[in-house]
C-alpha cells in the first residue's frame, strides 16, 4: 500500500482515534558479523512475553483498534534464504507491538490495567507475490528496559513458524514521536544497551522509516526465512 492510499484508507473516519490533524531465542554475537544485505536469515528473538494468543482470528490491515497515536504503515517483505532471497509469496507474518504507553493487549498486568479482552496492535496478513504484507498501526510507545520495537513472527501457508523475530527503531525519530502529547516522553534503554538488538542491531534496524508526526510514518523492513 502506498502512502496515499495508506492516509486516504487507514485515516478517514478515525477522528478522535488517530492522533494527527490530517521462551527466549536470541541471536548469537556471530550476528554483528553479518552484512545485513546477506543473503542470511534474520536474527531470531523471542516472542515473548505477549505473543499474540489467537493470530487466526486477526486477520487484518488495520490494527489500531481504540488506541491513539502517531499512524504508522509498516510493510513487510518476507524474502526466501532458499531461493536466493527471491520474494516469498503466501507467507503468513503476524504483527504485535505496545501502544504509546506501553500496554500490550489480550493481557493482564499491564502499566494502564487489564488488557485482556482487548486485542489492538495485533494483526496477520498474507505476502502478496512481491513478498510484501502491510498494516496500518501507530508508532509504538516503550516501556521501561526495552527500546522501541515491534515483534513479528513469519508463518508457512499451514502455520509452522520460521521465524520469530524483532524490529527496531532510529533513535532520532522515536525521539520525535516521543515528544508529542501521546507519548512517555523520552525512553530509558538504548537500542545497543537492548538486551535482544545488542549483538544484532545492524540487521534488526528497520530498513527506512520515513515521515513526520504531522502525517504519519511508513516503516520498510525485510525478513529473510529459510521458506
Amino acid at each position: 500500500m502506498d502512502r496515499k492510499k495508506f492516509l486516504k484508507k487507514g485515516l478517514v473516519g478515525m477522528s478522535g482515534i488517530v492522533a494527527i490533524p490530517t521462551l527466549i531465542a536470541s541471536c548469537s554475537k556471530d550476528d554483528e558479523n553479518v552484512d545485513p544485505e546477506d543473503c542470511a536469515v534474520s536474527p531470531s528473538e523471542t516472542g515473548g512475553p505477549f505473543p499474540i494468543k489467537t493470530p487466526a482470528d486477526l486477520v487484518r490491515e488495520n490494527i489500531i483498534g481504540d488506541r491513539t497515536g502517531i499512524p504508522l504503515l509498516i510493510t513487510i517483505k518476507v524474502e526466501n534464504t532458499n531461493n536466493d532471497c527471491a520474494a516469498l509469496e503466501g507467507v503468513l507474518v503476524d504483527v504485535w507491538h505496545c501502544d504509546a504507553k506501553g500496554n500490550y493487549s489480550e493481557y493482564s498486568g499491564q502499566i494502564d490495567g487489564n488488557f485482556t479482552n482487548n486485542s489492538f496492535l495485533r494483526g496477520r496478513q498474507v505476502t502478496n507475490a512481491d513478498g510484501m504484507a502491510s498494516f496500518i498501526s501507530i508508532y509504538p510507545g516503550w516501556y521501561p528496559g526495552r527500546a522501541p520495537h515491534l515483534h513479528l513472527e513469519i508463518k508457512d501457508a499451514d502455520g509452522n513458524s520460521l521465524l520469530i523475530t524483532q524490529t527496531a527503531f532510529p533513535e532520532d525519530i522515536s525521539n520525535t514521536v516521543y515528544a508529542t502529547e501521546t507519548y512517555n516522553g523520552d525512553f530509558d534503554t538504548s537500542n545497543e544497551e537492548d538486551g535482544e538488538f545488542g549483538d544484532s542491531l545492524n540487521r534488526n534496524i528497520a530498513t527506512a522509516v520515513t515521515g513526520n508526526t504531522i502525517d504519519g510514518y511508513t516503516l520498510l523492513e525485510t525478513i529473510k526465512v529459510a521458506g
